[in-house]
C-alpha cells in the first residue's frame, strides 16, 4: 500500500496522498504576508451555473463589504452551496464574474485571491487518518505560516488533547473544531462557510458565533449558509435569501 509522509504522520490511503498532492499544486500559495493587498469588498456580477439543464444560480448580483456578515438562507437546491463554491474558487461559474477588489481599487489575482479565502465546507474535507494537528498544520505549511500562530489558534478553539489523535476518530463536533482552525489560522480575508453548526453542541456553538463576529471585526468578509433562524439578529448579519437561484434581500 503506497503511503505519504508528511508532518511527521502517515495518510494510510493513496487518495489521500492524491488529495495532498492536489491541495498543493491546486494551491501554489504564497507564504502570507504583510504587505498583502487588503480586501474591501468581493463584487458578483451577472452570476450564473448551470448543471447540464438545470440552473443553480440565475444572472445573481450582490456585493460583500469587508468586516461584514452574511448569512445565506434559503430551501435545499436553492443554490447556496453553490454560491458559496463559487465565492471560494472551488466551482467555476457558467456564466459572469466575481471580483475581489482591494482598498487600493485593484482586483486580486486568482492566486492571490486563493491565498485570502478561509473555506469550511458542510463536510470537514479533513484527511481522516491524519491527527487533527497534522490537518492543521497542512493549511498553515501551504500559507507560510509558523508554529506559534498554529498554537494561537488551537488555544482560541480550546482544542486540546484530542488534536493528537486522528480525526476519523473524533466526534463530529471536535472535527468541526480542527476544520475552522484549517480556515482561519492564516486569517483570510474572506471566510466561506457552510453549514458550521451542524453537529455542535450549545457551548460550542456559542463559540462558533463569538469567532465569526471576531473575524468580522478583525475585517474579514464572513459568509455563511445556514437554515438557523435568527442567525442574522444574533450576529448583527446581513441576510441573503435564495430561491430556485435568485437571490432576495
Amino acid at each position: 500500500m503506497q503511503s505519504v509522509a508528511f508532518l511527521g504522520q502517515k495518510a494510510c490511503f493513496p487518495e489521500e496522498q492524491k488529495e495532498l498532492e492536489n491541495e498543493a499544486r491546486q494551491c501554489s500559495l504564497e507564504p502570507r504576508s504583510m504587505n498583502r493587498r487588503l480586501l474591501k469588498r468581493v463584487e458578483v456580477q451577472n452570476l450564473s451555473k448551470i448543471f447540464g439543464a438545470t440552473p443553480a444560480l440565475r444572472g445573481q448580483n450582490t456585493e460583500f463589504h469587508a468586516g461584514t456578515i452574511t448569512i445565506l438562507g434559503g430551501a435545499n437546491g436553492a443554490g447556496k452551496s453553490t454560491l458559496l463554491s463559487i465565492l471560494g474558487h472551488q466551482l467555476k461559474a457558467t456564466k459572469g464574474v466575481v471580483r475581489m477588489v482591494t482598498t487600493d481599487g485593484l482586483c486580486l489575482t486568482k492566486q492571490e485571491a486563493r491565498s485570502q479565502i478561509g473555506w469550511l465546507s458542510h463536510t470537514t474535507n479533513c484527511y481522516q487518518q491524519l491527527s487533527g494537528r497534522a490537518n492543521i498544520e497542512i493549511l498553515a505549511k501551504l500559507h507560510g505560516i509558523p508554529a506559534p500562530e498554529i498554537e494561537r489558534v488551537t488555544t482560541r478553539l480550546h482544542i486540546g488533547r484530542f488534536a493528537e489523535r486522528p480525526i476519523s476518530t473524533l466526534s463530529r463536533g471536535q472535527s468541526q473544531r480542527i476544520a475552522l482552525a484549517r480556515a482561519i489560522v492564516h486569517q483570510p480575508a474572506l471566510l466561506l462557510l457552510d453549514e458550521p453548526w451542524t453537529g455542535l453542541d450549545t457551548a460550542s456553538a456559542k463559540q462558533l458565533e463569538a469567532i465569526v463576529q471576531e473575524e468580522a471585526e478583525r475585517g474579514a468578509i464572513v459568509v455563511i449558509v445556514s437554515h438557523q433562524d435568527g442567525l442574522a439578529t444574533k450576529l448583527n448579519a446581513n441576510s441573503l435569501l435564495l430561491k430556485n437561484g435568485q437571490l432576495l434581500k
